[in-house]
């Protein structure tokens, strides 16, 4: 069995190992040593990366107990490799663990929540936690309250200690959950107030966290997720926060503090600026109705056809046709296009005999729209050369 290197030394990032193993695996080969650093995929953190000889490692997982490296080519069985880890990669998992350590630890003393699972990808990490009587989310205070408590250790640069305990020890420790194993058990300890069985790699003190941050929370399959950032990661989303905020602020001739109310103001007058502009292109649509009908093409039968695509939302579209259709002998075929897609609304006066419903319905549908409705006023969406065919159904058997 591979001897797990990374359990002793999490910051070893060079050793010389002999190649037992070696067979194709797609594109690549895996690699089984007799000794190794690099982290395997497991407990939701993700795989080390580095070189093995000359060959690149792209991989690493654990089959039947022993740790397999893909590779970028074949090695021979027998020799010694030597190795390197990537460092920026494996140091920035450790952060990312370690600052899940501490928010579940903190979750747990301070709300009882127990967690479920963790999830390191490349820009945050998640925790999802099941809270008392099924909670999924807290407040804003909640959140800032485990936030202090969790930089209030790495503050105070707390010891990360991570050991494989004797049967009697492990039975002794205040963990915070059970281990999901039974044997070679290893447990992490930060500070006084977590401790909890991992096979993960961690920094040797809190303070290399440098921050932990808490992006968000909120419900996840029955359960309370929690997103966040730690180490350079934390960083880097303070910078860009940071440089987000001053640039807004600059714009609406701000600053950091007053910027949430400048939000706020440009926000109402954008408001009263569009409760205006609705308001008179009501209006102006409702005002050339009798353009419209002046305009409007006599069907075969006699009716009026209205057929047209204009600028209104949903509400407005229907009060067009509405307003049309109060007319006696009036057929109006309105949309309001949107991207590639178009919104209808088909209506027919009283006196008209065409169903709109299954007119929608027969020229929607074999151009992938759909639509339907009463026999006098129909609605649906779809593209654009809906219109042309409800149309030419109408000059031929109108």
């Amino acid at each position: 069995m591979t001897e797990r290197l990374y359990y002793d030394n999490a910051y070893l990032t060079e050793f010389d190992a002999q190649v037992l193993a070696c067979r194709p695996n797609g594109n690549g080969f895996d690699v089984l040593l007799d000794r190794s650093a690099f982290y395997p995929t497991s407990g939701g953190q993700p795989f080390d990366t580095g070189m093995m000889g000359p060959a690149r490692v792209v991989d690493v997982n654990v089959a039947d107990g022993e740790v397999w490296h893909t590779v970028s080519q074949a090695l021979p069985v027998g020799e010694t490799m030597h190795c390197t880890i990537d460092w920026a990669r494996r140091f920035d998992h450790m952060q990312q663990h370690a600052g899940d350590h501490m928010i579940a630890g903190a979750l747990h003393r301070l709300m009882g929540g127990v967690t479920i699972g963790l999830h390191i990808s490349e820009q945050v990490s998640t925790i999802d936690v099941a809270m008392p009587e099924g909670v999924t989310r807290i407040s804003d205070k909640d959140i800032r309250c485990i936030e202090q408590d969790v930089n209030e250790h790495i503050q105070r640069d707390v010891p990360i200690r991570c050991w494989f305990p004797e049967a009697d020890e492990l039975a002794a420790l205040p963990l915070r959950k059970a281990p999901t194993v039974t044997e070679h058990v290893r447990i992490v300890a930060i500070g006084d107030d977590e401790m909890v069985a991992c096979g993960g790699t961690h920094p040797a003190t809190a303070g290399q966290l440098g921050l932990v941050k808490i992006l968000s929370v909120a419900p996840a399959r029955g359960k309370m997720r929690v997103t966040f950032v730690a180490g350079q990661r934390a960083l880097h989303d303070y910078f860009r926060c940071s440089e987000a905020t001053r640039a807004a602020a600059e714009l609406l001739s701000a600053n950091a503090e007053t910027l949430p109310g400048s939000v706020a103001a440009l926000q109402e007058k954008l408001r009263a600026a569009e409760f205006e502009l609705n308001r008179l292109k009501r209006e102006h649509l409702l005002a050339q109705a009798e353009q419209f009908l002046s305009e409007a093409e006599v069907l075969p039968g006699g009716a009026r056809l209205i057929a047209r695509l204009i600028d209104a939302d949903a509400a407005l579209l229907r009060d067009v046709a509405s307003r049309l259709i109060q007319q006696p002998g009036v057929i109006a075929l309105l949309g309001a296009p949107n991207g590639d897609q178009v919104s209808y609304v088909f209506g027919r006066s009283a006196d008209v005999e065409q169903d709109m419903g299954t007119l929608l319905r027969e020229s929607a549908l074999p151009l992938g729209g759909k639509g339907g409705g009463r026999p006098d006023f129909a609605q649906g969406g779809g593209c654009k050369e809906i219109l042309a065919v409800a149309c030419q159904h109408l000059r031929q058997n109108g």
